[in-house]
């Protein structure tokens, strides 16, 4: 369910009712559509950020029950007249999605977070909107529903960070925080050098700066887990794989010394195995998370 990594992401699954899997992939098509202006290509930035513009102009059109055409593209338009529909079938509130659209700004210009406050703000609007949105799907809207629903995708953006620091940087971009990589005493410089060729070991300060990322992913995912367990049926099902999906994840960068540079950990078939027994599981239990050294 975290946005910018669309592996999370539920796409008609099997397990989901019938019923809602068009509206989640008329919902992924707007959120895969608005990362790729943010992300692809070789436009400039002011050309992407007019793009987004005009996908925000059309979610407000939407939300006045306008046709959402000013200044789309055709095939953006599809994508607009598709989720205007599944707004209006399921009673969708719109704020999410322009949330969703800041974040995508956001990384137009933003590349760095000072703290992790700022870190956070920034995963409240990259990936806690698929969360409420898919709530809204399912009908489970009570306060303790949302919040830990913002809990699991948190944690799940979280993961993607720790998961894909090498692919970050090719971006220009790092979503470790600014003072917890001063606090270990990781200059960019290293990470620059890991990219550019991975070393045969990772440093003793880049493992204890990533363990105490981890930690922190693990601990929103963990908080979060309860709602996996309490939504009934195949939706549950569903969300229980996604939280164990982003603790395996967690569990084999530990086991690879935090190396994200030479062996980017992925989920096996074999895992599947792994997450469909840990999620049948009529309780939450979580692996051993690994220890945040503060």
């Amino acid at each position: 369910m975290a946005v910018d990594h669309y592996e999370n992401f539920p796409v008609a699954s099997v397990l989901l009712p019938a019923r809602l899997r068009p509206a989640v992939r008329d919902v992924y098509a707007f959120a895969r559509g608005a990362d790729d202006i943010a992300d692809e290509g070789q436009a400039p930035v002011e050309e992407r950020a007019r793009q987004l513009d005009a996908w925000r102009a059309a979610l407000h059109a939407l939300a006045a029950r306008r046709d959402p055409d000013a200044g789309l593209d055709p095939a953006h338009r599809r994508i607009f007249l598709n989720l205007g529909a599944a707004i209006d079938r399921h009673a969708l509130p719109i704020q999410p999605f322009l949330d969703l659209l800041s974040a995508f700004s956001q990384d137009l210009r933003t590349t760095r977070y000072a703290d992790e406050a700022a870190l956070l703000d920034y995963c409240r609007r990259s990936a806690d909107p698929v969360g409420r949105i898919m709530l809204h799907l399912f009908g489970a809207l009570e306060a303790q529903d949302l919040a830990q629903s913002d809990a699991i995708c948190t944690g799940l953006q979280r993961v993607n960070f720790c998961q894909d620091v090498a692919i970050d940087w090719t971006k220009g971009r790092v979503y470790i925080p600014q003072d917890s990589l001063a606090r270990h005493g990781v200059d960019e410089s290293y990470i620059d050098g890991c990219v550019r060729q991975p070393p045969a070991r990772v440093s003793d300060a880049w493992r204890a700066l990533m363990r105490e990322q981890a930690a922190r992913a693990g601990a929103a995912l963990a908080a979060g887990a309860p709602l996996a367990w309490r939504l009934p049926g195949r939706i549950g099902l569903e969300l229980r794989l996604v939280v164990h999906g982003g603790l395996r994840i967690l569990e084999k960068l530990e086991h690879t010394g935090y190396d994200v540079f030479a062996r980017r950990p992925t989920l096996t078939r074999g895992d599947g195995l792994l997450l469909c027994w840990r999620a049948l599981r009529p309780a939450f239990s979580a692996p051993r998370p690994p220890s945040d050294p503060r």
